[in-house]
């Protein structure tokens, strides 16, 4: 198994870093394409970012996927009982970023972590980060935009869930919790959920199988619209549509956003 997972990395490494040399050999030898022409940046770009963000988006999810077959709900919640506020909040932002809870999970997840005797702000900051730091969108920043953009987001996910998670800690939010919840007889202590390795592998794939299928045709139409814009849209044109002076682009695209996240929650079931 180890070997197999070896190979397959190289195998990932080889076409990854090729990506570059293929492209242009197909758009400008094989296709006939001349260097500089609008056509030819425009086919070049679409050429090498399709197999560029695919390749990231499997490999990345596939990694992910790995590490999150170690974080059960009962081992999470056994990770983050105890942690004081502070403490507690960092640590919980940063187990919401690689478990595999999305925001249907909220309702269950907060009953169990309460009834495990998790601070309620504690809580917060681990339901927060858990939806909100998404690996596809890391992977795709990181792609587009490079370490420091996708370094941003995760940064900011992280400050918005333990700064909230503090917040509602220092108010005292508790008596605001349903009677039914705390009656709730707590867990014992948990332990690790133990798998062979060969279904964490398997896991693994299904993730990277139900993922890429769902999200690549978006891909595709996207990395063809951007191709487009690259070759054929001046700078300037969109400098002066969406620039600094333009105060809509920010509160449309949150929008946009929350609309994606309510109508994906299907995803999850």
């Amino acid at each position: 198994m180890y070997l197999k997972l070896a190979a397959i990395a190289l195998l990932w490494w080889v076409a990854y870093s090729n990506l570059l040399p293929l492209t242009q050999w197909l758009a400008f030898d094989v296709f006939g394409l001349a260097r500089g022409s609008q056509l030819g940046d425009s086919v070049a770009f679409f050429i090498y970012d399709v197999p560029k963000i695919l390749l990231l988006l499997s490999g990345m999810i596939f990694a992910i996927s790995i590490v999150r077959t170690f974080f059960s709900p009962e081992r999470t919640r056994a990770l983050l009982g105890g942690k004081r506020q502070g403490v507690g909040n960092v640590l919980a932002a940063s187990l919401g970023i690689v478990t595999p809870f999305c925001s249907c999970s909220a309702v269950p997840l907060f009953i169990g972590f309460v009834e495990s005797g998790i601070p309620l702000g504690v809580t917060f900051s681990f339901l927060i980060a858990a939806p909100t730091i998404n690996e596809v969108a890391v992977i795709l920043l990181y792609s587009m935009f490079g370490w420091r953009v996708a370094a941003l987001y995760i940064a900011s996910g992280l400050t918005i869930a333990i700064i909230a998670g503090i917040l509602i800690g220092a108010l005292r939010l508790e008596r605001h919790v349903e009677d039914f919840v705390w009656q709730m007889q707590r867990s014992g202590e948990a332990e690790a959920e133990r798998l062979p390795w060969t279904e964490r592998v398997e896991r693994a794939t299904e993730s990277v199988r139900e993922i890429v299928g769902k999200v690549w045709l978006y891909v595709v139409v996207g990395i063809a619209v951007g191709a487009g814009i690259h070759g054929y849209v001046p700078e300037s044109a969109l400098a002066g549509i969406m620039g600094k002076q333009a105060w809509w682009p920010v509160p449309v695209a949150v929008l946009l956003g929350v609309h994606c996240t309510r109508t994906r929650r299907a995803w999850c079931r």
